[in-house]
This record gives structure tokens, sequence and C-alpha cells, in this order.
């Protein structure tokens, strides 16, 4: 069962999102939260495997929750709900380390297959669209002189020069199969370099990946 935490201020689109997700057999709603300071309360209490995340909320608000839940429960995978699809909001929430973001009138089959993506440790939004999010709020990013910024985070030293390359053409937007014919590699061997980039930068998925590029520098707007 995927557990699920519900957090919005209003209460019928908790309701809404209720109804959709509890007709599957897979999911289990554990809570609700109205805000985002209850949220991390109640993630530290029920352990969800998933928090569907409203970013727009009075007092603690979605990107302050996200960042403690990630600090506090890094197995947690929080989605972000935002009306708009360049929301700064949600690209703040994507810095605080939200595994992707929908918005709130998505499908119910896009939902559902949202969180049982994050669930199993993928990301929602792809790279091509973060980068587009990225580009938009660039100027909220802190970048210094490239060289410098490439030395700035010591895990990246730990990278093999494929595996820079890889994480180079992941931050560009780039899918598998497009990395994979521009490095002329198999799928699978882009899938191993990717797995083993994101193990040793200790990242969580492709998302955080991009939002790690953009503020090391490796990627630029």
């Amino acid at each position: 069962m995927i557990r699920i935490l519900l957090v919005d201020d209003q209460p019928l689109m908790r309701m809404g999102f209720r109804m959709i997700l509890s007709a599957e057999p897979d999911f289990a709603i554990v809570g609700e939260a109205s805000d985002g300071q209850l949220a991390v309360g109640l993630t530290k209490e029920l352990e969800p495997d998933v928090i569907l995340m409203d970013v727009r909320m009075p007092g603690t608000d979605g990107v302050e929750a996200t960042r403690l839940i990630v600090q506090q429960r890094p197995q947690a995978r929080v989605l972000i709900l935002t009306t708009f699809d360049l929301d700064e909001y949600a690209f703040s929430g994507l810095q605080a380390g939200a595994s992707g973001f929908l918005l709130k009138d998505v499908p119910p089959a896009e939902l559902t297959a949202a969180i049982r993506a994050v669930a199993s440790g993928d990301a929602v939004v792809s790279p091509r669209i973060t980068r587009r999010l990225l580009d938009t709020f660039a100027s909220s990013l802190n970048h210094g002189d490239a060289a410098s910024d490439l030395q700035q985070d010591p895990r990246l030293a730990q990278l093999t020069q494929r595996e820079h390359e890889v994480l180079e053409q992941v931050a560009a937007g780039l899918s598998n199969a497009e990395i994979a014919a521009a490095l002329f590699v198999t799928e699978a061997t882009v899938k191993t370099h990717i797995t083993r980039t994101l193990s040793k930068l200790e990242l969580r998925d492709r998302v955080q990946a991009v939002v790690f590029a953009y503020q090391q520098g490796i990627v630029r707007p």
C-alpha cells in the first residue's frame, strides 16, 4: 500500500482528492492537513510515503513544509500541487526537495500515475519541463563563476567523466533514449550511469539532478 498524506487549506480540495484516491486499491489516505505546520507533524507521526502538498497556504506554506519534511523524513516523496505550470512556488518547492509538481486540475489517471511513480522513486516532472521552470526563475538561483561553481560541491569529484556527461545531458532535459543516442551507448547503460550519479551526489531523482546542476553552474539558462 502507498500511504498518502493530503495537504491543502481548502477542505473541498482535500475531499476531491480523497474521493479519487480512495478508489485505488493500492492507496491508503493516512491523514489530512490544512497547513504546512500540521503537515510536518503528521508526516513524522504517520510516516506517509507520498505527500500531496499545496504550496500556497497561510502560515507555514508548502515550500517550507516540504523543506522540513525532506530533512526529517528523506524517504518521503512530496508532490507539489499548483495552479500554474510556471509557478515560482513550484520552483521553490523543487529547490526545497519536492520530487515534482502537478497542476490542481490534473486528470485523475495522471494523478494516480504520478503518485505511483514518485512512490517507486521516480520523478514526476520531466527534466525538460523542470528546466523550463528553472529557466523562468533562474534569477532566484545563486550563480558565481562557472569554473569555481563546478568545484563548489565536493561530491562532483566522485563522478567519472561519463557520469558527468550524463548529468549534463539530464540537466539539459534529454530523455534516456536521447542521451543514449548522443553518447552512442544503450539505454540500459544510461540508466546505470544515472543511478550511480544520483547515488554519488546523494540526490533522489532526476528532478533533483536538474536543480543541482543549475545550482552548481553545470548548466545555465
